[in-house]
């Protein structure tokens, strides 16, 4: 989850490539002596089915640089063998983000496309700094309110619960 959201936040400079990205979402399980085998993101179109290029997130070396309305996924996981694995995946959308003042350079950023709940049973809130929190809050809270118009009320219940603020 640490890994997700640090890539959904991200701010990058115009020309950035996939593969330099990729450490944003890896970096909490290197520091813990772990690593995922799969890629962290790929291309996602409407021709060639879900995984679509050139663009990608992964270690692999890439040359192609992210661009506005590219559409890639952000799935960075685990898997523990013979025991579990976990991945939350959402599509995003790179944007062009509003340079600071006295940038140098254009600045792209990701707007999360998906809009489902991330399952709160299985977040150890105590391990999410201030900014991560502030950042899954603000996402359940736009799930919320674009969901729930469109459900019936028993969900619309479950909805709330499911993305409610987190204790912190």
């Amino acid at each position: 989850l640490k890994g997700h959201i640090a890539l959904a936040r991200a701010r990058f400079p115009k020309g950035t490539t996939g593969s330099q990205l990729d450490p944003l979402a890896r970096q909490f399980l290197w520091a813990e002596g772990l690593d995922f085998d799969h890629g962290t993101g790929h291309g996602v179109g409407s021709y060639l089915s879900v995984h679509e290029g050139p663009q990608r997130i992964s270690k692999a070396p890439s040359t192609v640089a992210l661009e506005p309305g590219m559409v890639i996924s952000n799935e960075p996981g685990y898997y523990k063998t013979g025991a579990y694995g976990i991945r939350i995946e959402n599509l995003v959308l790179v944007t062009a983000a509003t340079a600071p003042r006295g940038a140098e350079r254009d600045v792209l950023a990701f707007e999360t496309l998906t809009l489902a709940p991330i399952d709160r049973n299985l977040i150890e809130v105590t391990l999410l700094d201030t900014a991560e929190r502030a950042w899954l809050d603000a996402y359940h809270a736009r799930v919320r309110k674009a969901l729930s118009p469109l459900v019936d009320t028993k969900t619309r219940a479950w909805l709330k619960q499911a993305t409610a603020p987190l204790a912190s």
